[in-house]
């Protein structure tokens, strides 16, 4: 019985046009959502490494100058700007601390779109947290970026209901059910296997497809292909999914028009309502505290601290007796500023972490969630693959935060203990390298998935039968 029905409506998909059609349709937007993907990671990469060559260009002059200097050359530089100066490196010439891309970023747009790549931690000014987010698009926020995890969360379930949705019910209206029905045969392992078969021929056209679009964004398979047969399993489990929930509408509803209504109706339900109610709770029980008015209140506060500079200051050098012991000579601004800095961090801290403990409890409830709507699933899963998760961002945004306390503290000592910079001290600046987390198994994910399909699939068994005792199903 398998392989007579399996033949036949084998035949039946190929002599439809609309699977050429549909596979048209479908490569034509997984290469495009690959090119757009591509293309935001190109602008990414283009934009640190113009940031880096500004600085090679920098450290180049400065060495040049440092150089001429300890040769006892004259330098047609101010002396207030000579790069012996430890704060004037500090101040003008800053590392790029940047997040590269990952190969797979261009899956998922993700947080990227909100956040910035690459920063200079610079010996004075607002915290990098301050500068974390960048000015974006607000119409492309709402809507979002059209990536291949937007194709596959979005429209690949409406090509699944477009080609599925009259599944059963075709059958019905025809008449050819009750012709069906006389044969010996299960009704119920009939439309399962045809429902099956169908899902096995998307399946190939999406991953070839996928396949192809992987191929031309120069995707390296030996190096990561682990991530790739991850982004596989997700959609084909997702599809799973969806290729159910049209099974159990065709056997419940049992009419084309109002099936494809219905399917409609749960597609906007499970991605577009669910995630909604899901991030507007998380914005109602953990509001996140005024960003503006907590840059406001900082400033105030460094205001505040820097009239007190002089006492700051004392306090400072009674604590580190190693730098006073070692100076005879009236404190500039820099060794104010630099003494206070630790207070005013202090002063900081609880602003910052409200901030940030609201921010981790919004993450902890969508996580939490996340495993209601098998389309918040796939988007989480997808961003961690990306390296594009608010997960990323938060641990590049830590990552920066010590390194920027690190640039500071490596100057501190050259300040007080009136040391000069040569090209000795100049190349052992400190430098920035970002450490991705690893995200957790995403087979724990692709199972409540599965889950999922199983439930549907256990629900439109029980439901048929029902209907069969009552003789419902045919008629």
């Amino acid at each position: 019985m398998f392989s007579y029905n399996f033949k036949y409506e084998l035949k039946s998909l190929l002599r439809n046009k609309w699977l050429v059609l549909l596979t048209i349709i479908l490569l034509t937007l997984v290469l495009f959502a690959g090119y757009n993907g591509k293309e935001k990671v190109n602008k990414r990469v283009s934009d640190i490494e113009k940031a880096n060559n500004t600085v090679k260009e920098q450290d180049i002059a400065v060495l040049k100058t440092l150089d001429s200097i300890e040769k006892g050359l004259d330098v047609n530089q101010n002396s207030r700007s000579l790069p012996t100066n430890p704060m004037n490196i500090g101040y003008s010439h800053p590392r790029v601390a940047a997040m590269y891309p990952q190969e797979t970023a261009f899956i998922a747009t993700g947080q990227s779109d909100l956040f910035t790549h690459y920063v200079q931690p610079k010996a004075y000014g607002d915290s990098f947290f301050f500068n974390h987010t960048e000015l974006s698009n607000p119409i492309q926020l709402l809507f979002g970026s059209f990536d291949l995890a937007f194709v596959i969360i979005y429209i690949l379930p409406l090509i699944i209901i477009a080609f599925s949705y009259h599944i059963f019910s075709l059958e019905k209206e025809n008449g050819s059910l009750k012709l069906m029905a006389s044969q010996p045969i299960s009704i119920y392992k009939w439309i399962l296997q045809k429902t099956m078969l169908k899902f096995f021929v998307l399946s190939v056209i999406v991953v070839l497809v996928l396949t192809i679009a992987f191929i031309i964004n120069n995707y390296n398979f030996a190096e990561n292909l682990t991530e790739y047969l991850y982004f596989l399993l997700l959609t084909l489990t997702y599809m799973l999914f969806w290729f159910t929930v049209v099974l159990f509408i065709n056997i419940k509803v049992n009419n084309s028009a109002k099936n494809a209504v219905s399917l409609l109706a749960i597609w906007v339900f499970i991605i577009l309502i669910i995630p909604a109610i899901i991030a507007q709770a998380a914005n109602t029980f953990y509001p996140i505290p005024s960003r503006t008015k907590m840059i406001t209140e900082v400033r105030a506060l460094k205001d505040e601290v820097s009239k007190k500079q002089d006492k700051i200051l004392d306090n400072f050098l009674r604590d580190h007796p190693e730098y006073a012991s070692n100076n005879n000579q009236n404190y500039s601004f820099w060794h104010k500023y630099l003494a206070s800095q630790d207070l005013v961090e202090d002063e900081v801290k609880p602003l910052v972490e409200s901030y940030e403990t609201q921010l981790l409890k919004q993450q902890k409830w969508v996580k939490l969630w996340q495993y209601s709507s098998p389309a918040i699933i796939l988007q989480q899963s997808f961003n961690d693959i990306a390296g594009t998760s608010t997960t990323h961002y938060q641990q590049y945004r830590s990552q920066v935060a010590e390194f920027s306390t690190k640039w500071r503290d490596f100057f501190v000592p050259l300040l007080y203990n009136n040391e000069k910079i040569n090209t000795k001290l100049y190349k052992q600046l400190p430098t920035f390298e970002y450490k991705s987390p690893s995200y957790t198994s995403l087979f724990f994910k692709i199972s409540i998935v599965l889950i999922m399909s199983v439930a549907f699939l256990l629900i439109t068994r029980i439901l048929f039968y029902n209907k069969s005792k009552k003789g419902t199903i045919i008629n």
